[in-house]
């Protein structure tokens, strides 16, 4: 296919002024407003975010170290776990686990745990089980 009009960007793409006027106007840090290469905080940003935005630059206090986060487990998964157990009234044990009230608990079983919703306390009892609380 023949080419008609070549693209005016390949016409200045050898040359040293292409796309910033005089040569002068893009020669060095110049051209970043006086702040060289960093990025969103520059002194043009900076009345903006103390003005609208204070809450990104003043923060106080320490973060809290003692917040404990729980893995979550459902009372199908623990029925699965506790199926291939020959007792009559099984035990497991579950560390940093919150157990969810999501299925239906098989057969009775000893459940330790550092958390419990309400609902699966009620079902575990229901079904004549223990709900024990790990620290």
């Amino acid at each position: 296919m023949v080419i008609r009009k070549e693209k005016k960007n390949r016409k200045f793409l050898g040359t040293r002024r292409w796309g910033v006027g005089n040569i002068k106007n893009a020669r060095g840090a110049g051209d970043r407003g006086g702040v060289g290469k960093v990025g969103k905080l520059t002194k043009h940003d900076f009345t903006y975010i103390t003005a609208k935005e204070p809450w990104l630059i003043h923060k106080k206090g320490f973060p809290s170290r003692k917040k404990v986060t729980f893995k979550e487990i459902s009372l199908k998964t623990i029925s699965a776990m506790l199926e291939s157990s020959k007792e009559q009234k099984p035990s497991i044990e579950l560390k940093n686990y919150k157990v969810l009230s999501n299925g239906v608990l098989e057969k009775p079983a000893i459940i330790k745990a550092s958390k419990f919703s309400k609902q699966a306390v009620i079902k575990i009892k229901d079904k004549g089980g223990e709900a024990v609380v790990i620290k």
